[in-house]
C-alpha cells in the first residue's frame, strides 16, 4: 500500500473515531452511568481494538493504538462508571473537547497535581536539564539520520540509540498535541513526561516521569480497583503490592497487543514480562525503601545510573528484540523519511501551484 492509500486509511480511521465519540458524547453520555452505560459503549470499544488492523504500515499502527486502542479505550472504561477525565465536574463543553480528552495521551494540570518525590538530604535531586519540543525534534531527527550508519555500532548500543529515540518520537506526538489543544482551545496540559533520564529509582521513572498519561489511565483503572479489592484480603498495608503487580502486567499486555499491530506475527510474551520484571522489582524497591528510608539512600549520582541502566539492559533483553526480530525498526525508521519525502513533495507541489497563479495573474494585467 502507498502514502497516498495510507494516508487515506488513516482519514477513514479519524472519522470512525469522531462517529464513535459523537455517539458516546450526544448518546451514550445521557445514559446513567453503570453497566447501561458499558453495555451502551460496548460496539465502540470493539471498533477501538480492530481499528489498527486496517493499517499496513508499523508506525501509524503504534500511534493509533496507543491514542485510540489503549488510551481511548481505557478512558471510554472509566467513563462508562462515572470516572475519570470524560466525567470530571464540570464535563467537556464541547465535542471537539471531549474527544481530544478522550483520545489524546494529555491531561489538564489542574486534574492531575502529583506531590514531588521526597529526598533526603544526602540524597538531594539531581540538577534540572529540561528539553523543549523544537529541541527533542531537533535530537529527534538526527538520531534518525544516525540510523543509516548504524552498521558501525554494536547492536546493543543500537537499542539504547532507538530507546532515545522512542523518548523523542513520544513527547515530540505528545507534545504537539499540547500545542494543538493550546491553540484551538486555549487549555494548557502537562507536559508528556518529565525528565526520564534524571530518575532516581524506578518508582520515580514510572511513576512520575515516563508516559505521565499512560500512568494516570493505569492507575484510575487498575491499580486503585485492585488495591480497594486486595485490601479486604491481605490489610491496607499490603493491598498496593499486588495492584503494582496488576498495572504492570496489563501495561505489559497492552504492549504486547500494540507490537502485534505493527508487526503481525505471534506473540512471544517477552515484553509482558519486561513489564512483569519491572513490577516485581518495584515492589521490592518499595518494600526496601521502606526499611531503609530516611536513614540511608544513595545520591543521585549513583541511583541515576543505576535506574538508567537497569532500564537500558532489560530493555535490550526483552522489550526491542521482537521489534528487531522482524524488522519492525527499519520499517519504522523508513516511514518517517517516506513521510518526510512525502511532505516536502506536497509543499514542492504547493509552492508550484501557487506559483503558477501568481504568475497566470500577472501577466493577465
Amino acid at each position: 500500500m502507498g502514502m497516498d492509500d495510507e494516508i487515506k486509511t488513516i482519514f477513514k480511521i479519524g472519522l470512525s473515531v469522531l462517529a464513535s465519540l459523537s455517539y458516546t458524547y450526544f448518546i451514550s453520555s445521557k445514559i446513567p452511568h453503570g453497566k447501561l452505560r458499558f453495555f451502551s459503549l460496548l460496539p465502540i470499544l470493539y471498533l477501538f481494538f480492530i481499528l489498527p488492523l486496517s493499517l499496513s504500515t508499523a508506525l501509524p499502527a503504534g500511534v493509533i493504538s496507543l491514542f485510540v486502542t489503549w488510551v481511548g479505550t481505557f478512558n471510554l472504561l472509566l467513563f462508562s462508571f462515572g470516572s475519570g477525565p470524560l466525567s470530571s465536574q464540570p464535563p467537556p463543553k464541547s465535542l471537539l473537547l471531549f474527544i481530544f480528552i478522550a483520545c489524546l495521551p494529555i491531561k489538564t494540570q489542574s486534574s492531575n497535581q502529583r506531590s514531588p518525590e521526597k529526598s533526603s538530604p544526602v540524597s538531594g535531586k539531581p540538577p534540572k536539564v529540561p528539553l523543549n519540543l523544537p529541541t527533542k525534534v531537533v535530537l529527534f531527527s538526527i538520531l534518525v539520520a544516525l540510523t543509516d550508519y548504524k552498521h558501525y555500532l554494536h547492536p546493543k548500543l543500537l537499542l539504547v540509540q532507538y530507546g532515545c529515540m522512542l523518548y523523542f518520537f513520544v513527547d515530540i506526538i505528545v507534545g504537539s498535541c499540547n500545542v494543538l489543544m493550546r491553540a484551538a482551545l486555549g487549555i494548557e496540559l502537562e507536559s508528556p513526561s518529565d525528565e526520564p533520564y534524571l530518575s532516581t529509582s524506578l518508582q520515580d521513572f514510572w511513576g512520575r516521569r515516563w508516559n505521565l498519561m499512560i500512568t494516570n489511565i493505569l492507575r484510575d483503572t487498575i491499580y486503585k480497583p485492585v488495591r480497594s479489592a486486595m485490601a479486604a484480603f491481605v490489610g491496607s498495608e499490603w493491598a498496593p503490592l499486588p495492584a503494582v503487580l496488576a498495572v504492570f502486567l496489563v501495561s505489559g499486555l497492552m504492549h504486547e497487543l500494540i507490537y502485534y499491530y505493527m508487526t503481525r506475527v505471534t506473540p512471544t510474551w517477552e515484553v509482558t514480562l519486561f513489564f512483569i520484571l519491572h513490577g516485581v522489582c518495584l515492589v521490592v524497591e518499595v518494600g526496601m525503601k521502606k526499611v531503609l528510608a530516611p536513614k540511608w539512600r544513595w545520591h543521585w549520582a549513583v541511583s541515576v545510573p543505576m535506574t538508567l541502566g537497569f532500564v537500558a539492559v532489560t530493555a535490550i533483553w526483552l522489550f526491542f528484540p521482537p521489534l528487531v526480530r522482524n524488522g519492525v525498526d527499519a520499517k519504522a525508521i523508513e516511514e518517517c523519511k517516506e513521510l518526510l519525502e512525502f511532505i516536502k513533495e506536497k509543499l514542492k507541489l504547493d509552492c508550484l501551484v501557487s506559483w503558477a497563479s501568481l504568475s497566470s495573474g500577472h501577466y493577465d494585467k
